[in-house]
């Protein structure tokens, strides 16, 4: 690691490296291993308000400055990131557990937020209306929500607190940041990037806790915040949804999925294989909108399963951060438990073992490749979001039929479908109830595109020239004037 001073052990709260006000701290561990990283501040409620206090003080000054300053601090911040991205990839394997390539591709797509709204910052346009009568001239502005909660997950350490902290911090909003508790080094990280870049103390707080129901509850509902931005399950965003209407919030909701990828007999059958590996198995499944159920044609079926499974049966298992690594650890033994699970039931109700489907040899937290076949949507695992190296696979011979079975559950984050027809295109991309749809490719996330979902994957959006919308607020101005 190029920069070992970027690997903190303290909190960040109103620009100081702090402990938890009641001394206590919590292990971070290496899921390849088992090594103890570090220790952070295991905070609690006291902390957390201290923080959204400091928000709030920050605030008052942040908000006044000009968008062309906000501009010029968020690009000093993404070169910094850039600068230090191969000791950042580092880090986040060794806490996260994803292959270094895997992460050093996170950390220049978590920059590209920061250099994005460090754009848009100086484009929160508002508009003049024509008035409906000569007294009168209409006009809005746009200013900020005000302090924002970001509660991150473990997934994507630095990208998701990007894609909240940038768009918030570029409408001059203030944060504080709750990362998942089992990867809290990167954000300290970025918070000492962006304690380098010159942005002010308490713009930006990051709290750590292994206690994010105790923490939560005050970043969800104290008076002081106005925003809070939340990517993780639905059982919890329903939560935090309940938190937030008391003192009646704006929310961002990035949540679960259960994502189709459905291969029409026209595809190009190379393209699909490798969109349904990259969209399968980056993160070892531990990504919200990768591929849960795989829907192939009759026509095509056989020769594509024989070419899905030589490619899946390749991917090399181990430590991120040895050479050559496809596919990392889980993120602790309850997920592997949990994927486990799953597969166990839906082999007992039916599906047939094509490959993997057993912890690997290499250690408990190492969760073997698997492909499910002759699945239906009768079994459990169809309707779950995996969050782990298996992929369960469906015949269909049916247009209508199989967008029906692919719309048949409550989430809708993102869905994929790989065809040669033009007209096909758009009939499924209209009639598939997604929030993002992939046509003939596996990876869509970008910092110039919309990221969001509907029914219960969320609501609001992240990236593209829609996201600052979130952290603003409309004010319309009515001036009487003589004429």
């Amino acid at each position: 690691m190029k920069n070992v001073d970027l690997v903190l052990s303290k909190a960040y709260v109103d620009g100081l490296w702090v402990d938890a006000k009641q001394g206590k701290t919590v292990e971070i561990v290496n899921p390849a291993n088992g090594e103890v990283i570090t220790r952070v501040p295991d905070m609690g409620k006291e902390d957390a308000e201290a923080a959204v206090i400091a928000a709030d003080t920050a605030f008052q000054t942040w908000r006044k400055t000009t968008a062309k300053s906000r501009a010029q601090l968020l690009r000093k911040w993404f070169d910094l990131i850039v600068e230090n991205a191969e000791t950042l990839a580092t880090l986040l394997t060794t806490e996260q557990g994803k292959p270094y390539k895997e992460a050093y591709g996170e950390v220049m797509y978590g920059a590209s937020f920061i250099e994005w709204f460090a754009e848009e910052a100086k484009r929160a346009y508002g508009d003049h209306i024509p008035a409906a009568n000569p007294h009168n001239r209409y006009m809005t502005i746009k200013q900020p929500v005000g302090v924002v909660t970001a509660i991150t997950p473990w997934n994507f350490p630095i990208a998701m607190i990007t894609r909240k902290v940038g768009p918030a911090l570029a409408a001059g909003c203030t944060v504080v940041v709750k990362p998942g508790e089992d990867t809290p080094l990167c954000a300290l990280a970025m918070a000492a990037l962006a304690e380098q870049a010159g942005i002010p103390k308490g713009v930006i707080n990051v709290v750590t806790t292994s206690r994010p129901a105790e923490i939560g509850d005050v970043l969800c509902r104290h008076p002081l915040v106005r925003k809070v931005s939340f990517t993780g399950s639905t059982p919890v965003g329903k939560l935090i949804l309940r938190q937030a209407a008391d003192t009646v919030k704006k929310v961002s909701m990035e949540l679960g999925g259960n994502a189709p990828f459905i291969v029409f007999d026209d595809a190009d059958l190379d393209k699909a294989v490798q969109g349904a590996l990259i969209s399968k198995y980056r993160n070892a499944g531990q990504t919200c909108v990768c591929t849960n159920r795989l829907y192939i044609h009759d026509a095509i079926y056989d020769e594509f399963m024989a070419r899905f499974t030589q490619v899946v049966s390749d991917l090399k298992i181990g430590d991120g951060l040895e050479d050559g690594t496809d596919i990392g650890p889980l993120i602790n033994e309850k997920a592997v438990d949990k994927v486990a699970g799953l597969v166990e039931q839906a082999l007992e109700q039916g599906a047939q073992l094509a490959l993997g489907g057993q912890v690997s040899a290499l250690g408990k937290q190492f969760y073997e490749p698997t492909i499910l076949t002759n699945v239906s949507e009768s079994m459990d695992i169809a309707h779950q979001e995996l969050f782990g190296p298996v992929t369960t696979v469906f015949r269909f011979n049916d247009e209508a039929d199989v967008i029906r079975r692919a719309n048949d559950t409550p989430y809708g984050l993102a869905a994929y479908f790989y065809t040669r027809d033009h007209s096909r295109v758009w009939r499924v991309s209209e009639a598939l109830d997604y929030g993002i749809i992939g046509i003939n490719e596996g990876i869509i996330s970008t910092e110039v595109a919309p990221f969001g979902g509907v029914k219960e994957s969320g609501c609001g959006r992240e990236g593209s020239k829609y996201g600052i919308d979130d952290y603003m607020e409309i004010k319309y101005l009515c001036h009487g004037i003589d004429v």
